[in-house]
């Protein structure tokens, strides 16, 4: 299949409402990393190393999950910055040699928690699942998922979107590395996917190819906007490197989720540290390098609990503090924010479809 080439364009950008904190975006011009370092460093950090941050919000409590010590832990705490003072609680253990335990995903449907992680070495990464009606306790024996097709995969998550279950997540097309995608399949249950995969987004923008080998797609994160439309927000470039950002696809008012053309891409990085690879009218983070897998921290996990426009809405990411050696030791979450921003278009060229889609994008706050 021939996929798109976008071409680059300004859209018409209007602000979705007040913001409710200051913005920490830098202005053109200004120069970047000026404070001191040790300010940077405390900027947004709650103080938990690692990766992929996963939280919800389940009333007044916030819940966590981590991959750590070979197997995954839970954490609870009354806000996101207190999770990293919060005890963990070891709620699986690979006691079954699965392998490396990547981005585990906590999910809540139908009042039940499920834990969605990668699993495997090498190329032999799949997808598995535990559950339990209790956040930190209780947990099943792990299933891996019947993803179509039987390839290497991770960071999948589950959503529900117009009434139907969706998993999403990344990986290969066949049986070897060359680039990581985005896919879609149905869900008939939280554990049981049905129907193929598809196809929703492969890294072939400029902007998402400055590092690779492979070029990647990854951590895909569902949210649905003020008008009910869907966004997959996704990590683009290395997560070795700090050119790693955030990025956005919309689906057009009406679209198939599984038809690759109702899907458009923001024309660069919403949430990166590079200002040559954002999109224009998005200024690169101040105080972080390579801000991505980020976490929409939404009540219950569930994307019909969107925030609406004029407000702005917690986010965790990973990100390593300016100033420290971008490495994957050195990665800390981070709590930042998110707000809807109305008017913008997204542009491509030479493919089906119209070449232009004006609506709801994000701002991110650090």
């Amino acid at each position: 299949m021939k996929f798109f080439r976008r071409s680059f364009g300004l859209g018409v950008l209007a602000l979705a409402g007040a913001l409710a904190v200051p913005l920490s975006l830098s202005a053109p011009g200004t120069a970047r990393g000026a404070a001191p370092a040790r300010a940077q460093a405390a900027q947004g950090a709650i103080g938990l190393k690692g990766a992929d941050p996963s939280v919800l919000r389940v009333g007044g409590t916030y819940i966590a999950v981590q991959s750590a010590d070979g197997g995954i832990v839970v954490r609870q705490a009354s806000s996101p910055d207190a999770l990293a003072s919060a005890s963990p609680k070891k709620v699986w253990s690979d006691t079954g040699g699965r392998g490396e335990i990547w981005a585990p995903e906590i999910v809540r449907d139908g009042g039940r928690y499920y834990i969605y992680f990668s699993a495997g070495r090498g190329a032999a990464h799949r997808m598995y699942v535990i559950s339990s009606a209790a956040p930190d306790t209780g947990y099943s024996a792990e299933r891996k998922l019947a993803l179509p097709d039987d390839k290497w995969a991770i960071d999948g998550t589950l959503f529900t979107f117009q009434g139907q279950r969706w998993f999403v997540w990344s990986g290969w097309a066949g049986d070897t590395n060359i680039e990581q995608n985005l896919y879609l399949a149905r869900m008939s249950d939280p554990a049981t996917p049905t129907g193929g995969r598809s196809v929703i987004s492969q890294p072939r923008e400029s902007w998402e190819r400055v590092v690779g080998d492979p070029y990647i797609n990854e951590a895909p994160e569902a949210v649905k906007d003020p008008d009910g439309q869907l966004h997959i927000v996704y990590s683009a470039n290395g997560s070795w490197s700090d050119q790693y950002c955030l990025a956005d696809l919309r689906l057009r008012g009406g679209g198939d989720p599984t038809y690759v053309w109702d899907w458009y891409k923001s024309n660069g990085c919403l949430f990166g540290s590079h200002r040559e690879t954002m999109m224009a009218g998005w200024d690169p983070t101040l105080h972080v390098d390579g801000p991505g897998h980020h976490s929409f921290v939404l009540l219950d996990g569930d994307i019909n609990t969107s925030p609406p426009a004029g407000s702005t809405f917690p986010l965790m990411f990973h990100a390593v503090a300016k100033g420290t050696p971008y490495a994957w030791e050195n990665r800390q979450w981070y709590r930042g924010s998110f707000a809807w921003w109305g008017n913008t278009t997204y542009r491509r060229a030479n493919v089906p479809g119209a070449e232009t889609n004006t609506g709801w994008s994000l701002k991110f706050f650090e």
